[in-house]
């Protein structure tokens, strides 16, 4: 059995955070690299509103980014402030709390994507 799958390293004082699948330091992870390919869609960007299983909150979500890891962290940290909610990035989807679907659309717009409002 490897020992990295029955107990895994998570954290150390010496180099921080330990992936758990490679067993290297976060920041010299070379499983996440590869997992981290840029999506190809169809060029179009969608903003919807969504509220299933989320106990009736309601969040805008927005797909379609072809942005890596760090490009879609700022993008969103930007569009929080924006909208003045918090929010997340799932599986390459940004999440923001609220409807802001408007606001989103014409944001978006205006760093020369093209948006789509669904839903």
């Amino acid at each position: 059995m490897n020992p990295r799958k029955d107990n895994p390293t998570v954290y150390s004082s010496q180099s921080g955070r330990i992936c758990p699948v490679c067993g290297r330091p976060k920041t010299g992870c070379i499983c996440q690299r590869k997992a981290d390919p840029v999506s190809k869609g169809d060029g179009i960007v969608r903003v919807q509103r969504e509220s299933k299983g989320r106990g009736g909150k309601i969040v805008s979500l927005i797909t379609g980014l072809d942005l890596g890891t760090h490009p879609l962290k700022k993008l969103a940290g930007e569009l929080k402030r924006l909208c003045g909610a918090g929010g997340a990035i799932k599986d390459g989807v940004i999440e923001i709390q609220g409807d802001h679907r408007d606001l989103l659309v014409e944001a978006l717009k205006k760093q020369g994507y093209k948006v789509k409002k669904v839903g």
